[in-house]
């Protein structure tokens, strides 16, 4: 049972939540083909593309056994392999980390015994709070070139990285600008608007939004009951997913004590 000073903090932090933030932007495109449709359109300029699958938080292993976490997995009707990450620091936004969500998704979708000519192309898409590569762009296309030549060396294998602070009339500004809003009625498309009215306004969409902070927060509450609540912010901040206040809400920690810890793990 939450207590209601919890439910009053959960309520608060719902009114703060913005598509930016992972959690928020996981629940909803959580089976959102429509949301997820429009965005992967947007970003990659061609709207022609159809989406026939979406996956949140969806898990890919290695042969090892490590697994990644992909916030957004989408599979399109031409056979493409779509991802979209949510970074608010850009530490966690690295260009190997893209190199490397790339390469399991390629290991996960190739059958046994299959040649690889049979690969679909494939796109990880990085959605970053700040312009990490710093160009002043809406977006960055990563793709492979023969040194050489300068002729494209097509693999099937993208890369793009979207500035969340580019603001301006075309399509990716004023998308960009949604992903920041925390008012639906101030988003400029009417399906992202819809789901975020839903998470925020109506009494189902806030009790699945409070439920999936609680579920939240007694993890963190589990952890710092075993190893303190710095083990359990140290935990978070390495996950690179979560905002340094909600760190501080789930672990407990004042908000200057979890940036403390960040400046300590470098």
């Amino acid at each position: 049972m939450v207590s209601e000073e919890r439910q009053k903090k959960y309520l608060q932090r719902i009114k703060e939540f913005c598509l930016m933030d992972d959690d928020f932007m996981t629940a909803c495109f959580s089976e959102s083909i429509e949301c997820t449709e429009l965005v992967l359109q947007i970003m990659l300029g061609d709207q022609n593309l159809k989406v026939l699958e979406v996956h949140t938080q969806h898990s890919i292993k290695n042969l090892q056994g490590r697994s990644v976490r992909l916030d957004v997995y989408a599979v399109g009707a031409d056979g493409q392999r779509m991802n979209i990450e949510i970074q608010r620091q850009e530490k966690g936004a690295g260009f190997k980390r893209a190199r490397y969500n790339s390469s399991l998704i390629d290991a996960a979708i190739l059958p046994s015994g299959k040649d690889t000519d049979n690969l679909p192309d494939t796109y990880v898409i990085f959605i970053t709070e700040s312009d990490v590569i710093g160009k002043g762009l809406a977006v960055y296309h990563i793709d492979k070139y023969i040194k050489e030549t300068g002729e494209l060396f097509d693999d099937g294998s993208h890369i793009l990285y979207v500035n969340g602070a580019y603001r301006d009339e075309s399509d990716i500004g004023k998308l960009m600008h949604d992903f920041s809003c925390t008012e639906p009625d101030q988003m400029v498309y009417k399906e992202l608007a819809k789901r975020v009215r839903y998470f925020k306004e109506k009494p189902e969409g806030v009790n699945i939004m409070c439920r999936a902070m609680e579920e939240l927060c007694n993890e963190a509450k589990m952890e710092g009951i075993q190893e303190g609540s710095r083990k359990a912010a140290l935990n978070m901040l390495a996950s690179k997913k979560l905002s340094l206040e909600t760190i501080a809400m789930y672990s407990g920690l004042k908000l200057e004590e979890v940036k403390e810890l960040e400046k300590q793990m470098g």
